[in-house]
Parts: structure tokens; C-alpha cells; sequence
């Protein structure tokens, strides 16, 4: 079973796409809300060299998605 991780927010529509994407495939993720939470925020900002905010950012496994599109989504979740 693929580990999916979204990190967004509650307010961002790609965000909500994503949860809305996932629970229709009945595939199990953790919404990480970015905003809401400083830690998680950082956490976020440690998977880029820049160390900026980047969100939607999808984790599939260890690959790091930032704004993927369907294709993208479901090639990782196919390998």
C-alpha cells in the first residue's frame, strides 16, 4: 500500500481537489494542513532546497509531487 501525505490547506482548492481525488479512488492519505500547523509548515519547507513554502505539495512514498496534475498522480500511484 502506497503512503500518500498532501501537504496544503483547508482553504486552497488544489488542496481540496487532492482529498477529493484520493478519497474517490478509496486510496488512504493524511491531509497535512500547513497553515493551521507551524510544524507541519516546516516539515513542508525541509523537502525543498529553498526552504520555501510550497503547497499543494503530494507525497506518494518518497516522491514529492508539487501541484501534480491526474497523470502525474496516477503514474506514482501506479509504479
Amino acid at each position: 500500500m502506497k503512503r500518500i501525505v498532501i501537504y496544503g490547506s483547508s482553504k486552497c482548492h488544489k488542496s481540496n481537489y487532492y482529498q477529493r481525488f484520493f478519497e474517490s479512488r478509496n486510496l488512504n492519505f493524511t491531509f497535512q494542513d500547513v497553515i493551521k500547523n507551524e510544524s507541519l509548515a516546516q516539515e513542508l519547507c525541509s523537502l525543498y532546497p529553498n526552504g520555501n513554502l510550497h503547497f499543494p505539495t503530494v507525497l506518494i512514498d518518497n516522491k514529492r509531487l508539487r501541484n501534480p496534475n491526474d497523470k502525474e498522480l496516477l503514474k506514482w500511484l501506479n509504479k
